[in-house]
This record gives structure tokens, sequence and C-alpha cells, in this order.
């Protein structure tokens, strides 16, 4: 089973920038563009990859989609991305800074998907 990186974003261009360069890295991609649309279609318990999300988006921010993933049984580690300057709280895989470089982003998933031991 391939390894897909779920990034969820509500703007556009952060989605598809990410996605360029995830596929140009041999990730398979699954974009959405808010929480509920990852929730509508959420991926299958044995599935490997992560969860890349933003946390200041509309509707259902990232910290309380981690919540319900969390409720729900997901295990798919999840890395944050944030664009405030505000201390953010939250049990994640990661938090990246926006905008994020190629380096840290890259760094950031293969910490995420690598299993533990």
């Amino acid at each position: 089973m391939p390894t897909v990186v779920h990034v969820v974003d509500d703007e556009p261009s952060v989605r598809k920038a990410i996605s360029r360069l995830l596929r140009a890295a041999g990730y398979d991609v699954a974009i959405y563009e808010s929480a509920e649309q990852l929730l509508d279609r959420l991926p299958e318990k044995d599935e490997s990859g992560c969860i890349l999300l933003d946390i200041l988006m509309p509707g259902v921010n990232g910290l309380a989609m981690q919540e319900r993933l969390e409720r729900i049984g997901s295990a798919l580690p999840v890395v944050f991305m944030t664009g405030s300057v505000e201390p953010i709280q939250g049990r994640a895989e990661g938090f990246l800074k926006k905008p994020v470089s190629k380096d840290e982003l890259l760094d950031a998933i293969e910490r995420a998907i690598r299993p533990a031991g």
C-alpha cells in the first residue's frame, strides 16, 4: 500500500505548491480544502502516511480536527502547518511555520511516517 500524505489547507496556492513538491519527492498525495472534506473521505485505518494539517481554517480548525481524528481512532500522525505567530498547543509529530521550506517540509513528513522503534 502506498504512503499517502493527506494535505488539508484552505488556500489553493498552498495545496498546489505542497502537493507538487510531495509528488516530486515520490509521495502519493490527497488534497482537501477543509477539515470537513477530510472527514468525509477518511483514510483507511491501515493506510500508511500522515496528515499535513493547516491549523487556521474556516469551519473546523486543525486542532479541533485532530481531536476528532483521535476520537474516531485514526492512527495517522499529524503534522501541523500555520501562518500564525501565536504559540500553538497540541499533540503532533511536528509544527511547520508558513512559509515552509522544502527541506523542513520533507524532514517533517519523513519523521511523521517513520515507524517508531
